[in-house]
């Protein structure tokens, strides 16, 4: 199974008055995540998006360990849990870079979609980029 690892440092607007960074912008650093996977393969959203696609969240999962503080160097790391029709998962692992601490886990389910909402089957529309996908993938079905 491929993984990414993508860098954020903590920006103090990120917390609160105590340092400790906001919940919801965890769902911003897995996005951050996803894009330097994309990325990583030599592919971008950008690219899907020219190509009709979009991949919209339908579901997300985050489970908070330790707080990430203000100006913490984190690793946003990356893979594809699973890979099925229409539907793509991503795990992620928020990991502080000074100490490997994993601050928190989670997962986003997205939908291989186009601009109306209709879904696509993206292996027959791109079976490029779904080979990629699917060899990085833990598993495929």
């Amino acid at each position: 199974m491929y993984t990414n690892d993508g860098d954020v440092r903590v920006r103090y607007e990120e917390t609160d008055q105590m340092g400790v960074a906001y919940h919801g912008n965890y769902y911003t650093w897995f996005e951050v995540g996803r894009s330097s996977f994309f990325r990583s393969l030599g592919y971008t959203y950008a690219q899907l998006e020219e190509e009709g696609i979009i991949l919209p969240v339908i579901e997300s999962h985050c489970a908070y360990k330790v707080a990430a503080k203000y100006d913490d160097e984190l690793v946003i790391r990356t893979s594809i849990e699973k890979l099925k029709g229409v539907r793509l998962e991503f795990f992620y692992e928020v990991i502080r870079k000074e100490d490997g601490v994993v601050l928190a886990t989670g997962s986003t389910i997205h939908a291989f979609v186009n601009k109306t909402l209709k879904p696509v089957n993206f292996k027959k529309s791109n079976p490029k980029v779904w080979k990629l996908l699917k060899d990085c993938c833990k598993e495929v079905k």
